[in-house]
């Protein structure tokens, strides 16, 4: 780190002491898990960012309108893969921490297993049923066609997207963030230029961008692969992982499975609530016309990738209360965990003032009529005040993930989203509300699981949890 740099990294965490936010010598190991994590996630979720926009130009509302139908159906595959890779970041995490390293790397052996055997049939239903897919959610024929090809030629990146996951959650439990982001940048660049070129030069459209996707992907998957079998990657700087996959074995051992198994359902059932949203949503904007459905998923896409900073936040969050929890020391872990949900609420805080002041030029980069830039204008703004929502619950739910504690949140976030913002976006169908239901839901389905989430890691009980994925609680 250079004498500027470390000056000015110096000054922000004393000045967020000064103010309650977080303690100067907290601030330092949360931002340096952080910060490439955040990195890592806007590169992630930038490739269909960049996708939408180029289809978009070359394609127009219609192609945007497919993408986004087909996009919904990869956003469960990447939810699918947080939510399978939370249990190992909790148990690679605690283990790692308790200086039990083989039961670590048995966990991320275990863990691979689980994505192989979810992934395969999700390619099975990419490929065989597309049509059927996004038919489903209200497409019109031009929009049906251009998603269908999407999902067909994404399909062999859901296998790829898993284990990137599982790599990637790996090396956050063991402090490594930056590895995972030099792998996870470059495919992004990578996507982005493969697509481009697909898209533009050989006229694919949407096709092109998932072929890109896919391509990009699999590059991801060979480089943190190369790593997580212990190989060294030399002068790039990056580490192989300390908890490797072993592969002469074992792959099995009955009681840590069962807690893989354990912390991963109910996170995968508050991921999939999260992700699942999306079809409701975008049956009830295609009833509004294509336009809408392109507005919606544009405000969607700006705030996954405001989203990003949850992507270091959370598993800074995850990685250093278990890591602290895995030692027996939980009052330091309550300490982490709080001090970072404050440090979301104030970056989210800060960077939604900034979306919303240049909303309409952020659209006008997605779409070019003004009638549809003035539309995705709005979603953008309420995108943007609803990702504080996010910031929260990120930062809360991380904490109690690093615990194991994962049940209450997925009952949060099924509140959320089907007890509150659902209603509310259908109220749109049937009241003057309208469109403006849709504004309401995107607000609910943040905020009442960050609340929910925040109260949850307030009163504690997290701690008693975690107490049962502790590395005393299994062999050794």
């Amino acid at each position: 780190m250079t004498g500027r740099r470390r000056t000015a990294v110096e000054f922000v965490a004393r000045t967020l002491e000064r103010c309650g936010i977080i303690d100067a010598e907290r601030f330092r190991p949360t931002m340096e898990l952080a910060w490439p994590r955040i990195v890592t996630g806007f590169a992630i979720m930038s490739k269909q960012t960049a996708d939408l926009a180029m289809v978009g130009i070359a394609v127009g509302t219609a192609g945007t309108a497919g993408l986004a139908f087909a996009l919904g159906y990869w956003q469960i595959v990447t939810l699918l893969g947080l939510g399978l890779a939370g249990g190992t970041v909790t148990l690679v995490s605690q283990n790692y921490g308790g200086e039990e390293t083989a039961r670590a790397s048995l966990a991320v052996n275990q863990s691979v297993l689980l994505a192989l055997g979810v992934s395969l049939p999700l390619v099975g239903v990419f490929l065989a049923v597309p049509d059927t897919l996004i038919g489903l959610l209200g497409a019109g024929p031009a929009a049906l066609r251009h998603g269908s090809v999407y999902l067909v030629y994404v399909a062999p990146a859901v296998v790829f997207e898993l284990l990137n996951l599982i790599a990637s959650r790996t090396y956050t439990g063991v402090g490594d963030t930056f590895t995972e982001m030099v792998a996870r940048a470059g495919g992004a660049v990578l996507n982005i230029v493969l697509s481009g070129a697909l898209i533009f030069g050989f006229g694919l459209g949407a096709a092109g961008a998932a072929i890109g996707t896919t391509l990009a992907s699999g590059f991801v998957t060979f480089v943190l692969a190369w790593g997580m079998v212990g190989r060294s990657y030399g002068w790039l700087g990056m580490e192989p992982s300390p908890v490797p996959i072993a592969r002469g074995g074992p792959w099995f051992e009955p009681t840590l499975l069962r807690q893989l198994i354990e912390i991963s359902l109910p996170e995968i059932g508050r991921r999939l609530a999260q992700g699942a949203i999306v079809f409701p949503l975008l049956w009830i904007a295609a009833s509004f016309g294509p336009v809408v459905v392109t507005a919606l998923e544009v405000g969607r896409r700006v705030r996954a990738l405001i989203n990003s900073v949850n992507w270091g936040l959370s598993l800074a969050s995850s990685s250093l209360v278990g890591q602290h929890l895995g030692a027996g020391e939980e009052t330091e872990a309550g300490a982490y965990g709080a001090g970072i949900i404050r440090l979301s609420a104030v970056i989210y805080t800060a960077v939604t003032v900034l979306v919303v002041l240049f909303a309409r030029p952020i659209a006008g980069l997605f779409v070019t009529d003004p009638a549809a830039v003035a539309q995705a204008a709005v979603f953008v703004a309420v995108g943007a005040l609803s990702s504080i929502g996010y910031g929260i619950d990120g930062a809360a739910a991380g904490a109690l993930l690093g615990a194991g504690d994962t049940r209450w949140p997925f009952v949060a976030s099924l509140l959320g989203r089907y007890a509150f913002a659902l209603p509310a976006a259908a109220l749109g169908l049937v009241t003057p509300l309208g469109i403006g239901g849709l504004y309401l839901a995107l607000f609910l389905e943040t905020a009442v699981p960050g609340g929910i989430n925040y109260w949850l890691f307030r009163i504690g009980r997290w701690k008693a949890v975690s107490r049962r994925y502790r590395p005393s609680s299994g062999p050794g």
